[in-house]
């Protein structure tokens, strides 16, 4: 299993010097089968345009599993320019609420932005997801709810039958409990996505000493990330959603006070692509 890191921002675009690093497009990671393109992806947030670049100049047919539908999460769709050709084939899956295709048009439709996602190019589709298991694009994939603000929000595990990870972008565990270390509970969906993963891709917009201020904004604290991957025996957890104010000096200093911790602890750089076992 092949991951392309396409966008890492949490919340908002951070554009400038201080962000080149680690990258400041938003949510957004690319999955693919050894040396194949890429037909899956997570999120569809303003890092869904750097993939147009990674396929350099092919047209992209799969499917994108957004987690939710908050702006970070959706800005990328209109603008994915491989998406957007006549051969292009897109299939959009959303947590289910409803008809999918109107809920999805509240993002991107008149009078917000002036294209619908069916006035692109190609065959673009909108439907639910329900909750538990499907295969997808080659993939066996899990999904389940999780706590954030104001959103049904999914996460996901998705495997390869070798290699496994698991995609937690936005997730709230304070809002369940402030569970034994104050960083929220260690909830049964969260605990059955991260079990034994690779990797797990996890919220880390705050760190502890933001966090009592910001607990109410649903997201998590980068203890609760690590904490969650060692709990669930996960090899490794990269730090994603980085807060918009988080420089890449910033996210240096955190990744170096984290040397040596178990699990290995990374943070997720865009542009970088990561080879699982």
């Amino acid at each position: 299993m092949r991951l392309l890191i396409c966008g890492t921002r949490g919340s908002t675009p951070s554009p400038g010097a201080a962000f080149i690093r680690y990258g400041g497009q938003t949510s957004c990671i690319a999955v693919a089968h050894d040396d194949d393109d890429p037909h899956l992806v997570l999120d569809g947030g303003t890092g869904l345009r750097r993939l147009t670049t990674f396929l350099e100049g092919r047209t992209f047919n799969g499917t994108i599993l957004v987690g939710h539908l908050h702006w970070d999460h959706t800005h990328g769709l209109p603008f994915f320019r491989a998406g957007d050709q006549p051969d292009a084939r897109v299939h959009v899956l959303i947590p289910s609420q409803g008809d999918a295709s109107a809920v999805m048009a509240r993002a991107v439709s008149p009078p917000h932005f002036p294209v619908r996602l069916e006035e692109l190019r190609g065959t673009w589709t909108v439907e639910n997801l329900e909750p538990g298991e499907n295969d997808i694009e080659g993939f066996h994939v899990t999904s389940l709810d999780i706590p954030h603000k104001l959103s049904r929000t999914y996460g996901f595990r998705v495997s390869d039958g070798t290699s496994a990870i698991a995609y937690m972008s936005d997730h709230w565990p304070t809002s369940i409990g402030p569970g034994v270390d104050g960083f929220g509970e260690y909830h049964d969906n969260a605990l059955a996505l991260a079990e034994g993963v690779d990797m797990l891709i996890h919220d880390a917009q705050y760190t502890s000493e933001e966090f009592p201020s910001r607990a109410d904004f649903g997201h998590s604290a980068m203890e609760y990330a690590i904490g969650l991957g060692r709990k669930a025996g996960a090899k490794a957890v990269m730090l994603y959603h980085h807060d918009p104010d988080r420089t890449d000096d910033d996210l240096d200093r955190i990744v170096t006070s984290l040397n040596g911790t178990k699990p290995r602890v990374y943070a997720a750089a865009e542009g970088s692509v990561i080879e699982l076992p």
